[in-house]
């Protein structure tokens, strides 16, 4: 991914912006009536302790030595749906601060990247910072940019091998958490170039010396634990990681990429000033797609990011308010006249992801 070269992005249209003043509005107004705080609460401690157990009581399991190599197997598979889970139900509302009232424990669950293998500066600049504000911006969110053998933005381009992207873009996806060992360290470069620009700060020293010994953390608990406590060979626990880190990838990256590279969710171009032609709020309803459907235990699993374009116009509120607050959006984004793209259901949002993939992959957009 470049650099992006505009010293300062601006969202303009200022006429359409008084919606989402109206839509603040009306959800304050939900809030108060309802007399109910926008953070997660009790209910999301309850979650995050399943879903953290999900991932750490396998792991324990494993520890034991008391299984075969079959049933390691499967355990490790078990803890890849936890990675997933704390990662899109914990650490994602934490650090955005919406999981509790407590800074304090927002800041501890939001460690809980570190036992996902990832980096919480990190993750709050390229996610909170840069994909929440310049969504599906090329060489700006890097959700969509530069990605390896993927062509997901509109502004990339377009090689022979894309064609076929709608074939193996899911084994690619499986890699995301893997990703997490050398990207982080990439983005330092990538912060400090973009720090020019003004978009970012520079990569801080200290945050540099968190990085590198949360890896090493993460590789003794991860890797060196299970080598030294178990009569295992290297290729088992290769399996293993592999189980896990795999499992957890493919579900959280096909998650994150039905929210923005499907149809109806635009890739809008920035002029040569830096402008947007529309309103922040705006932006983020024609970038944005929901896959909310009645499967209320995914819903429940995903933490609420089948609600995406509420997560996007309101990530300071749980995710646990999305299905409520959801009508909200709808009524309000249709009294005037913007189009509130839902695909109904988590297997229509993925046969339109996969027709954006094809479509991409061909030069058609």
């Amino acid at each position: 991914m470049k650099p992006a070269k505009y010293a300062k992005v601006k969202f303009l249209n200022k006429d359409k912006s008084l919606f989402f003043s109206v839509l603040r509005e009306n959800i304050d107004s939900y809030f108060e009536t309802n007399s109910i705080e926008k953070t997660g609460g009790s209910k999301l401690l309850f979650k995050a302790f399943i879903l953290i157990s999900l991932y750490l009581i396998p792991f324990a399991l494993i520890l034991t030595g008391n299984f075969t190599p079959l049933q390691m197997l499967f355990l490790t598979v078990v803890m890849g749906l936890g990675v997933a889970g704390v990662g899109m139900s914990v650490m994602h509302d934490a650090i955005h601060g919406s999981f509790s009232s407590s800074s304090k424990l927002n800041k501890f669950f939001g460690a809980s990247i570190y036992l996902l293998g990832g980096n919480v500066y990190n993750w709050d600049v390229q996610h909170n910072k840069l994909h929440h504000t310049y969504t599906n911006l090329h060489d700006i969110d890097e959700d969509i940019t530069g990605k390896f053998m993927l062509r997901l933005s509109s502004g990339d381009k377009l090689k022979p091998v894309h064609r076929f992207q709608h074939v193996y873009a899911f084994f690619l996806y499986s890699l995301m958490t893997i990703s997490f060992f050398w990207k982080d360290f990439k983005e330092i470069g990538l912060y400090n170039k973009m720090a020019e620009t003004g978009l970012v700060k520079r990569f801080p020293k200290k945050e540099l010396v968190t990085l590198i010994f949360s890896k090493i953390g993460y590789i003794l608990f991860i890797c060196v634990l299970p080598m030294v406590l178990i009569d295992i060979t290297f290729g088992q626990w290769f399996a293993g990681f592999m189980a896990m880190h795999c499992t957890a990838g493919i579900i959280l990256s096909t998650v994150f990429q039905l929210a923005h590279v499907v149809e109806g969710a635009t890739q809008p171009t920035v002029d040569d000033k830096g402008n947007i032609e529309n309103a922040w709020a705006i932006h983020q309803l024609n970038t944005t797609a929901n896959f909310a459907g009645n499967n209320k235990i995914l819903s429940w699993y995903i933490g609420g990011l089948d609600y995406q374009v509420e997560h996007h116009l309101f990530p300071n509120i749980s995710h646990i308010h999305y299905p409520a607050i959801a009508s909200i959006v709808k009524n309000t984004a249709e009294d005037f006249g913007i189009v509130y793209n839902n695909k109904q259901s988590f297997i229509k949002g993925l046969r339109s992801h996969i027709r954006m993939l094809h479509n991409l992959g061909h030069g058609v957009i």
